[in-house]
């Protein structure tokens, strides 16, 4: 079944420490093969630039990500996205009448093998932070069935969830994060983050095994200015990597 993997907050994340030019891609997963296709090549940059992200934003004012919310169907009837859009909707629309959800039905030669649907979120807040939810049906034969209804509104509250979480980057998204401001130029980034998930808190671990670096962290409750949950402040100072692939002009 076609799975749109979540690349929004990580090509904004790209473009804020210096990889410009992106317009992002969308897999299409099928049993037994993958391909992409790539709007546009990611280009080759020789260094990543230090980081100052620490102000998220007010609440989401609207949803439109830079490439749109999107509900997908393969091998099913094209009714089953239209009930995932209702679903989605009767939740969100609660807070906030602004959402856009397109649709995207595969058919034919271009859909795979493998039959389902699936739901991205992306909410936007007003100073152009992006957070994201996504959920996909399971594979035929994998796992309970699962009703378009109920899909549409366990991802919602995905979305919710990681409004609530807060910060500049969403859950999926810490460890690209990190990772890349740890390859960054040897000056000090800064990211606000919701809490650290416990994949990221592994990911700490390994870059501290693999490049000897620790992160300062500092947690900034909830309040005034920084709604939702707790959040936590991340600093470091990269290593200063370089790409020698990269030639100089």
């Amino acid at each position: 079944m076609g799975l749109y993997i979540r690349i929004v907050t990580s090509v904004i994340f790209l473009q804020n420490v210096g990889t410009s030019g992106l317009r992002g891609t969308t897999p299409s997963w099928s049993k037994g093969y993958e391909t992409w296709d790539c709007l546009s090549k990611l280009p080759v940059v020789k260094t990543y630039h230090g980081v100052d992200w620490i102000t998220q934003g007010p609440s989401p004012s609207r949803m439109t990500p830079l490439t749109p919310s999107c509900r997908y169907s393969v091998r099913v009837s094209p009714q089953m996205a239209n009930r995932i859009v209702d679903s989605a909707r009767s939740i969100l629309n609660k807070f906030l009448p602004d959402i856009y959800i397109y649709t995207d039905h595969m058919k034919g030669i271009n859909s795979g093998k493998s039959p389902g649907f699936g739901l991205s979120l992306v909410a936007e807040t007003t100073n152009g932070t992006f957070l994201s939810a996504e959920l996909a049906s399971n594979p035929q034969g994998q796992g309970a069935a699962m009703l378009p209804e109920d899909l549409g509104r366990n991802c919602a509250r995905l979305l919710l969830e990681e409004i609530y979480r807060g910060g500049c980057v969403d859950s999926t998204n810490q460890s690209l994060a990190l990772l890349l401001m740890t390859l960054g130029q040897q000056d000090v980034s800064k990211v606000l983050l919701g809490p650290l998930s416990p994949y990221t808190i592994e990911f700490l671990r390994h870059l501290k095994s693999f490049f000897q670096i620790m992160f300062k962290i500092e947690t900034k409750p909830c309040g005034e200015e920084l709604k939702g949950g707790d959040k936590v402040l991340m600093t470091c100072v990269g290593i200063g990597f370089s790409n020698l692939s990269k030639t100089l002009k």
